[in-house]
C-alpha cells in the first residue's frame, strides 16, 4: 500500500475469519477452499486483509481435523499477518470464540469477517476499524431494498415496511475487550447469535452503522458462487479494492 499513512498506522487489529463451515447449502468441497481466480476464497480474503496497515494478526478458525492442512496452505501463501489456525466450534459463535483465545494481548481492536465475503475493500475495512476506535464497535450494512412481506402456507400476508431496516454486512468490530465480554456473556447464559453485533448489543454497547455496499455478498449457494466466479476477473483488476481512504482518487 502506497497510503501516506500506511507506514505510521499502528498494526494492532486483529482479523477473525471463521472458516470451520461445511458448506451443506453449496455441496461438495466447503466453498471457502474452492478456487476463486487463481487460489482458495479463503486466501483471496485473507490477502486483502494483508493489504490495511493496521491489521497486524489474523486469525483463522479451521474446520475441525484440517487445522494442520489450512495452516502448512496458508504458510505457503506467506501471509505475513497470520498469527494461527485454531479448530472452530460447532457454530460461527463457537468459532470466532475460539479464535478470541489466540488473539494476543496488545491487541485492542478485533474485526470479524466471514469466510464467503471475497468483495470487500480495503477502504471499507479501514472505515470499520476508524468507527471501533471512535464508537467502541462498528459495522458494515445496506439498507434493504427489497420488498419486505410476510407469508404462511404459500400464501402472501402484510407488507412489512423497510425503513430504517439493513441487511448486516461484514467485517464487524469492536474494542477487544468488549467482544470478549460479550462471547464470554453469551456462553455463560448459552444464548446465540448470528452475528457479532447482536452480542455486543446485547452486553449494553451500541454499534455504528458503516456504509457498505451491495457487492459485498456472502457466498451461500450454487448461484452465489457462480456470479463470485464472474465478478471475481474485474474485481480483481480493480484498484479501488486495495485503495485506502486516504489515498487520493
Amino acid at each position: 500500500m502506497n497510503g501516506p499513512d500506511s507506514a505510521s498506522a499502528p498494526a494492532d487489529v486483529a482479523v477473525l475469519v471463521p472458516a470451520g463451515g461445511e458448506g451443506r447449502r453449496m455441496g461438495g468441497t466447503p466453498k471457502q477452499f474452492r478456487t476463486l481466480g487463481e487460489r482458495p476464497l479463503l486466501i483471496q480474503i485473507l490477502l486483502l486483509f494483508e493489504q490495511h496497515p493496521s491489521v497486524g494478526h489474523v486469525v483463522v478458525a479451521a474446520p475441525a481435523g484440517r487445522v494442520e492442512a489450512v495452516t502448512d496452505r496458508l504458510r505457503v501463501e506467506g501471509l505475513g499477518t497470520l498469527t494461527a489456525v485454531v479448530e472452530g466450534g460447532d457454530s460461527r459463535q463457537a468459532s470466532v470464540r475460539h479464535a478470541l483465545r489466540a488473539v494476543p494481548d496488545r491487541v485492542e481492536v478485533v474485526l470479524v469477517h466471514d469466510a464467503a465475503r471475497p468483495f470487500v475493500s480495503v477502504r471499507q475495512v479501514g472505515a470499520v476499524i476508524e468507527a471501533v476506535r471512535v464508537q467502541g464497535a462498528a459495522s458494515l450494512a445496506v439498507p434493504v431494498a427489497d420488498t419486505l412481506r410476510r407469508g404462511a402456507d404459500d400464501i402472501f400476508g402484510d407488507t412489512v415496511s423497510r425503513d430504517d431496516l439493513y441487511q448486516m454486512q461484514t467485517p464487524q468490530g469492536a474494542r477487544r475487550d468488549w467482544l470478549e465480554t460479550a462471547h464470554r456473556r453469551a456462553a455463560a447464559r448459552g444464548e446465540s447469535a448470528t452475528d457479532d453485533v447482536a452480542l455486543v448489543q446485547r452486553a449494553g454497547h451500541e454499534v455504528r452503522l458503516v456504509p457498505g455496499h451491495r457487492r459485498n455478498f456472502k457466498i451461500t449457494t450454487p448461484e452465489d458462487w457462480a456470479l463470485a466466479q464472474q465478478l471475481w476477473a474485474a474485481w480483481r483488476d480493480d484498484p479501488d479494492r486495495l485503495r485506502l481512504s486516504t489515498d487520493p482518487e
